[in-house]
């Protein structure tokens, strides 16, 4: 630095000795003495620097313990919605809800997410406080009534303040619990699920979107689950349009009858109870609205009928397959079982010749032994048709024409066979049709359903032309 000392003594004598008079030791300090000062200020930064980031660093490593719910949380919550409904518990509450719900989700970088982690007892906890005890409260927040209400007061409700107010929580619930349905597993947790939410059935009104999702998830667990799962499903797509009526009667009618479709096209001895209980399901759900009920059933059977008009026309292997399925036998069976629970019932009645004149035509359409088990299911349907409606239905020509085929009137040249299930199989092979056991599964299944329908007609001269036509 002597450079800028000499260059001030040429530019300005007068300073430079009033410096050496006053403070000669600031112009006697050395370049060394600069190098150490400036050292030792460079050390200080760095010390500082270095404290900013390790207190950057903790203040991370230490930031996830601030963002976990203990049990002491949800518990004051919980507690302070049930004594005092406060909204910012019940705030809490559905966030902490959300992040249970969506428990394990790729989220990423969700720097808005108040809560990221929690114990499985802490999940347990919110899951059953929410599941349980939202609707209520949700229900007095809304001044709605606090067990079932009409579709008229959730209607005039969107209109009010209050929903404006609060309709967030009530969607944020509604959409949440849709989410982990998805989710879900186990069926006991789902069954629980669908009990708790049928008692919110009647605030989907406001939300027609989740309204439909709600639906279709019902209705993959009536179709695709067992046991108690199937009947949970189904009571809540029961309630759900006897609340709400027409925003989804359609929609279930068309998914159930499409969910049993799906489940009838292939039959075994094991699947026979399932498809049985959904059969009965579905009858039970056409009683909800009879007249809704016919134009989709009058619809569903007309497609039957259009099926069989192709098959008798065409008479290809193609359009005989189409109706000698499962698919198609089971729907005979399911609209049979609706004329038969609803023959009273002036909206349904009239569906009954129609289906008559569908399942006669299938009957008859490949007269041949090897669809005897066909024919005699065929059978079966008329009489009850006849039986639950009192109207008198022709059979014995289908039954007794069977005795006089040619598979019946010459020896069985196959040795015995073994049993045959009537009930799984639509036709027997080649080889059956001369089997010991074919003449006996064959005969004497024919003998009941003659005895029926002669017992039920015996005082009607139409029965005797009718053998007399035979």
């Amino acid at each position: 630095m002597r450079w800028a000392i000499l260059r001030l003594v040429e530019e300005d004598p007068e300073f430079y000795h009033f410096l050496q008079e006053h403070d000669r030791e600031l112009l006697e300090f050395d370049d060394e003495d600069i190098e150490e000062e400036a050292d030792t200020e460079v050390d200080v930064e760095m010390q500082v620097d270095e404290k900013i980031r390790h207190h950057k660093i903790s203040e991370k490593e230490e930031k996830p313990s601030q963002n976990v719910i203990t049990t002491e949380m949800v518990e004051s919550w919980c507690t302070s919605v049930q004594e005092n409904g406060t909204i910012g518990a019940i705030r809490s509450l559905l966030r902490a809800f959300r992040m249970a719900c969506h428990y394990g989700d790729d989220v990423g970088d969700d720097s808005s997410t108040k809560f990221m982690m929690m114990s499985s007892g802490v999940f347990n906890k919110i899951m059953l406080f929410v599941l349980g005890e939202m609707d209520g409260i949700l229900r007095k927040l809304l001044g709605l009534p606090t067990f079932g209400g009409k579709k008229e007061n959730v209607v005039n409700l969107m209109s009010t303040r209050k929903w404006k107010n609060y309709s967030h929580l009530v969607k944020s619930y509604l959409g949440n619990t849709l989410h982990v349905l998805n989710q879900m597993t186990d069926a006991q947790m789902i069954s629980f699920t669908l009990r708790r939410l049928k008692y919110s059935s009647i605030i989907l009104a406001a939300f027609p979107s989740l309204l439909r999702k709600y639906i279709k998830i019902a209705l993959h667990f009536w179709g695709t689950g067992g046991g108690a799962l199937s009947v949970v499903s189904f009571l809540f797509l029961r309630d759900l349009c006897i609340r709400l009526g027409s925003d989804c009667l359609d929609e279930c009618f068309k998914g159930m009858y499409k969910a049993y479709v799906l489940n009838c096209q292939f039959v075994n001895a094991v699947k026979l109870q399932h498809i049985q209980f959904l059969s009965n399901c579905v009858v039970e759900f056409l009683g909800v609205d009879l007249p809704t009920a016919y134009q989709h059933a009058f619809i569903f059977i007309r497609q039957l009928a259009a099926i069989l008009q192709d098959a008798i026309t065409m008479k290809t292997k193609e359009s005989f397959r189409k109706v000698y399925e499962w698919k198609f036998m089971n729907c005979l069976e399911l609209w049979t079982g609706a004329i038969c629970a609803y023959s009273s019932e002036a909206d349904f009645r009239p569906l009954a010749y129609p289906l008559a004149q569908i399942i006669s035509g299938v009957a008859r359409l490949v007269p041949t032994a090897r669809y005897f088990p066909l024919r005699l299911w065929c059978v079966r349907m008329l009489n009850r048709i006849s039986a639950s409606t009192g109207t008198f239905i022709p059979v014995s020509m289908l039954l007794l024409d069977m005795l006089d085929m040619k598979e019946l009137n010459r020896p069985p040249t196959g040795g015995v066979g073994k049993a045959v299930d009537l009930r799984t199989v639509l036709k027997v092979s080649l080889l059956g049709c001369v089997l010991i056991l074919f003449s006996e599964f064959a005969v004497w299944p024919m003998c009941i359903p003659i005895k029926d329908h002669v017992e039920r007609h015996s005082y009607l001269s139409m029965l005797t032309w009718d053998f007399y036509a035979r």
